[in-house]
């Protein structure tokens, strides 16, 4: 599905970090659950550099990498952000351009009613 074929529902990947892939384990299965998220992958051993409260930080941290549709986002969002323990946590969603139509169509039936159009998706 191109991403202009279905902008205002196509499908987005969430980044979102966390203390530890315990942390994001609990988070992702409450996701896939609530069919806020088609599928979550976790990423450990990253190192986050950022400054919070006027001090440097270098802490160790693991990566959601969170499938969904673009009409989820304010909902995931919403779940995120009262299960988080971070005070501001990251919730960053980029466009898809292309994704692969069988992919697609899984993603949108574990996230909701499934695309009408699927045409012209690589």
């Amino acid at each position: 599905m191109a991403a202009s074929s279905q902008q205002d529902d196509a499908l987005i990947v969430v980044l979102c970090t966390v203390p530890d892939t315990a942390q994001g384990a609990s988070l992702g299965r409450m996701l896939v659950e609530r069919r806020l998220a088609a599928c979550v992958n976790l990423l450990g051993g990253l190192t986050s550099i950022y400054r919070w409260q006027g001090k440097i930080h270098e802490d160790p941290e693991a990566l959601m990498v969170i499938k969904t549709r673009r009409s989820a986002f304010a909902a995931l969002t919403r779940a995120l952000v009262a299960a988080h323990p971070y005070e501001v946590p990251e919730v960053v969603a980029l466009p898809t351009d292309a994704v692969h139509a069988p992919y697609l169509a899984w993603a949108f039936e574990q996230t909701g009613t499934p695309p009408s159009d699927l045409e012209g998706t690589p």
